[in-house]
């Protein structure tokens, strides 16, 4: 907590009610900052102290979780609000004198956009100390949450920098973003007649990767990159860094969640050789012909799957098609298990007698192909179920945009986006410990008193 010392009588009856700002009171008292403190005081040294450090940053932390999208809105605010000013830290007032030199009131002393652009400067210099906060937030909520980290969903976001396009002019001039570059994301799909329909969309800016926790809709880790960045990659490097960092997150982990965007053989294959983590990521369709039906060598041309690892069997006698019941995943086996139509759904085979599978069951190895084939089956209900969990991380994106500010914002340049989104996400954080510290933990995900 960023202690303000010496609350004066006066103060503390303020205090009593505090209305909204018990947000950004619980906030204060349960970020673990500290350290960070310390290290932006020493790096201030001795000069001179009209906004101390602490004050400072708590007034960055009310900008947040009041949504305030510009740091002239939140002068603005402290100028207006003594309580806010008070509760942050800012205590000293300036004296107004008549042109006789007479003192006649006083106005509080509130920083400027200069002061704020310096210190957000310093926070900048201390993000590694800020991901460590990050963490160590995280890391309390997982002693505290159980089963917090059991099902994890990963997503990236645009965010759109509304300065000027990309230009051959390189040279930061404060109005261009020289960090920031084109994404170009396509979408797929097809109409209930059958046709096809594609969707591009482009931005200008960044782009936002993030794993949360799909029941909880907390974040638990993510990178900020230009763009153009490809999702994938970055997937696994957050998988890497929660692995170094949260050992307890990945040995809870079942499930994995994510749209085709992550359809990659490494991920799947790595989530459950590695961690035992079973991925539940959508397919694109690789065949063209959906209805395609590949036959399994050794299997007398008998099994048969399609595009979405959907197993079927053919009646040897006159050639028609049934879909295969599922029978369970066997991890000691590493294979799926699928049972014989006849003996599952009750269909009638007129080729029974010559089929060498018949009131059987077949297995079918997730070495045959890790991308179809996945320890939860993609033709099971169980996998539809699951998989419609990861909506979780698309609220999450949300409120980044509508709560935390990122749908109409100023920022310009990677280091201020990384610095801006980490502060969000350890603000969004931070009050779901604090509700939990409260017994409340239905107001987990609300900025708002209960």
């Amino acid at each position: 907590m960023a202690i303000i010392p010496q609350i004066t009588i006066f103060d503390a009856i303020n205090f009593q009610d505090l209305g909204d700002l018990e947000t950004l009171k619980m906030v204060m008292d349960n970020i673990p900052d500290e350290e960070l403190m310390s290290r932006l005081e020493k790096k201030r040294g001795n000069g001179r102290d009209d906004y101390p450090v602490r004050a400072m940053w708590n007034s960055v932390l009310a900008g947040i979780i009041y949504r305030h999208a510009s740091i002239e809105g939140l002068i603005d605010e402290l100028k207006r609000n003594a309580q806010l000013r008070y509760l942050c830290g800012f205590r000293k007032y300036r004296e107004i004198r008549d042109e006789e030199g007479n003192i006649t009131g006083s106005m509080p002393k509130v920083p400027g956009s200069w002061n704020y652009t310096r210190f957000l400067q310093n926070l900048m210099e201390e993000q590694k100390l800020i991901d460590e906060i990050f963490d160590n937030v995280l890391d309390a909520i997982v002693r505290l949450l159980p089963d917090f980290g059991r099902m994890l969903a990963v997503d990236g976001k645009a965010v759109s920098s509304y300065a000027p396009a990309e230009n051959k002019n390189t040279t930061p001039d404060g109005r261009r973003d020289t960090d920031a570059n084109t994404g170009i994301k396509k979408y797929y799909g097809e109409n209930e007649d059958g046709s096809k329909w594609e969707k591009t969309v482009k931005w200008f800016g960044y782009k936002i990767h993030l794993i949360v926790d799909a029941v909880y809709e907390l974040p638990v880790a993510f990178n900020v990159t230009r763009a153009s960045e490809a999702e994938i990659p970055e997937a696994k490097k957050l998988v890497n860094g929660i692995e170094g960092k949260h050992k307890d997150i990945l040995k809870r982990c079942q499930y994995f969640l994510g749209d085709r965007g992550y359809d990659d053989k490494e991920i799947i294959k790595d989530l459950w050789n590695d961690y035992r983590i079973k991925p539940v990521i959508d397919m694109r369709n690789m065949w063209g012909n959906k209805k395609e039906v590949k036959m399994f060598e050794g299997r007398q041309n008998i099994i048969g799957y399609d595009n979405y690892g959907c197993i079927y069997c053919y009646d040897p006698a006159e050639g028609e098609r049934h879909t295969m019941g599922f029978g369970g995943f066997e991890e000691d086996r590493g294979a799926l298990k699928y049972i014989c139509p006849v003996k599952s759904n009750g269909i009638k085979c007129k080729g029974c007698d010559k089929c060498p599978y018949y009131n059987k069951s077949v297995r079918i190895r997730l070495e045959e192909d890790r991308r179809r084939f996945t320890p939860v089956a993609r033709s099971s209900y169980k996998w539809d179920r699951l998989y419609k969990c990861r909506t979780s991380v698309e609220r999450v994106n949300s409120r980044i945009d509508n709560v935390y500010g990122f749908e109409k914002h100023t920022i310009r340049g990677i280091k201020k986006m990384r610095l801006r989104v980490g502060l969000g996400l350890l603000v969004m954080l931070v009050v779901a410990l604090g509700r939990i510290r409260q017994s409340n933990p239905e107001l987990m995900r609300s900025l708002k008193t209960a």
